[in-house]
């Protein structure tokens, strides 16, 4: 028997409209299961088990009634912390920030909340979300379930913890260079960065996307077909479409599919990923997909311009602080972030260019296939106190150079487990498609899913002293 916090959310509303399982059965165990993982992961911030139950005692009574809200009524989830909800601070990962209560739902919440899901808190984050890690000034560090020692990746880190802990079968977190993805690859979990704008997000920012963080790809796709609707609070907001989410079979013969194992800057790639990541295109081509190898198309200047841009804005908000609280960022954002003071208009302006240029290359590389394979990242999960992979504020994005053109070129793009390390962690395989075509990449996300080899118990909680 599946233990109830292992369930799917396709499962748990199937049972409810059964009347097999309540909503509240499912929440006490999920609960439960949060109580056993948490003094060891540290994922979550501003839990509330009260105000869960609540909801789930409401969502059965619905479920009773034969009345659910939408699809994910009655189903445990979470939200990333800098996705506001009504009435909790947003401390954004830093002890820098002034705690005011938010007062609105922001709409990946607001869209979660309509449909009737048990919110069951929030997940942490680094500060301002500008590190892969669950280093922060302000939550305590979260932890890799897979092996403690370890990061979860961020900055969605304590969703890609709580994900893989069973920390309930949805959750949902941001990405403007990676921050689904890595946390994804690194927990061993699925997530989609959607196409902009698909899912509404405020604020709204370049390459800022919500996405949804989940065990399976049916559930990922359940979450979307919630939160996939306009809402003008986001300039960027796309029309409404009607996508069939659910529809996820598709035949990988005939797929035109672009295998990139090197980018062409950053950090090199251990043996051990690209080895399990071109295995996963031979299973491809095996079923009948039309598998070619590509080029790196990312470049050392594409990588630094953005660090410039991004270091820049990071600098205006930062020295805009009072003493007192840039004093409270942790150091290693501080000393990226002054290191922006000395940038001239003309180099922010040039690190400007290259994220158009991150977009051109994307789209032209993609141009001749349905999706492109790649790692999603080039080393397995490092240590969780780490702030980034190379620990240098002179270089701290060496990481994302597989992730982070997907943002700027809006296309969306996904990460699934392929494999294992020798030393058991996760690794993640990237599946990105055409602009819009978000469908498309849970659908060969689903293929590869059904063809992958069998996975992984999902770990356990270290056994009570």
């Amino acid at each position: 028997m599946t233990a109830l916090h292992e369930l799917a959310a396709t499962e748990l509303v199937a049972l409810y409209a059964r009347r097999e399982l309540s909503p509240v059965e499912a929440t006490e165990a999920v609960l439960e299961r949060i109580a056993a993982w948490e003094p060891h992961l540290r994922a979550t911030y501003a839990l509330d088990p009260e105000a869960a139950l609540a909801a789930a005692r409401a969502s059965e009574a619905r479920w009773l009634k034969g009345a659910p809200l939408g699809a994910i009524d009655g189903v445990p989830s979470t939200i990333k912390e800098n996705i506001a909800t009504r009435g909790t601070p947003v401390p954004v990962g830093t002890a820098a920030s002034v705690l005011v209560p938010a007062a609105n739902d922001a709409p990946p919440a607001a869209r979660m909340r309509e449909a009737g899901a048990v919110i069951l808190g929030k997940t942490t984050m680094p500060d301002y979300g500008m590190l892969s890690s669950g280093l922060s000034s302000f939550h305590a560090l979260a932890r890799n379930p897979w092996d403690l020692s370890k990061g979860p990746g961020g900055s969605s880190a304590g969703a890609g913890a709580g994900a893989a802990a069973g920390y309930g079968p949805l959750h949902v977190g941001t990405d403007i260079g990676g921050s689904l993805r890595l946390p994804a690859a690194w927990c061993g979990i699925f997530s989609l960065k959607p196409s902009l704008g698909r899912i509404p997000i405020d604020p709204p920012y370049a390459g800022r996307c919500a996405g949804p963080m989940t065990k399976s790809v049916a559930d990922a796709a359940l979450l979307m077909s919630v939160l996939a609707r306009p809402d003008d609070r986001d300039t960027m907001s796309l029309p409404a479409e009607s996508i069939a989410w659910s529809r996820l079979e598709r035949d990988p013969r005939g797929l035109k599919i672009g295998l990139l194992l090197d980018p062409g800057a950053g950090l090199p790639v251990d043996p051990e990923i690209s080895g399990a990541v071109r295995a996963a295109a031979e299973r491809f081509a095996a079923a009948g997909a039309d598998v070619v190898e590509i080029g790196p198309y990312f470049t050392r200047a594409m990588l630094d311009g953005m660090d410039a841009f991004w270091r820049m804005r990071s600098w205006l908000d930062f020295q805009a602080l009072p003493a007192e609280r840039r004093a409270k960022v942790l150091p290693f954002i501080a000393r990226w972030v002054e290191g922006g003071a000395k940038l001239s208009g003309a180099e922010v302006f040039r690190g400007y260019s290259q994220m158009g240029a991150m977009r051109e290359a994307a789209v032209a590389a993609h141009r001749p296939f349905d999706v492109v394979l790649s790692p999603t990242a080039p080393i397995p999960a490092f240590p969780a106190e780490l702030a980034s992979p190379t620990d240098d504020p002179a270089r701290p994005l060496e990481h994302i150079c597989f992730t982070v053109a997907y943002n700027m070129s809006e296309q969306p793009a996904a990460s699934i487990n392929c494999g294992w390390t020798r030393a058991g962690l996760p690794i993640g395989l990237q599946i990105a498609g055409k602009r819009h075509d978000d469908l498309g990449v849970l659908q060969v996300a689903a293929a590869w899913e059904s063809m992958r080899p069998a996975p992984r118990p999902w770990p356990e909680p270290p056994a009570a002293s």
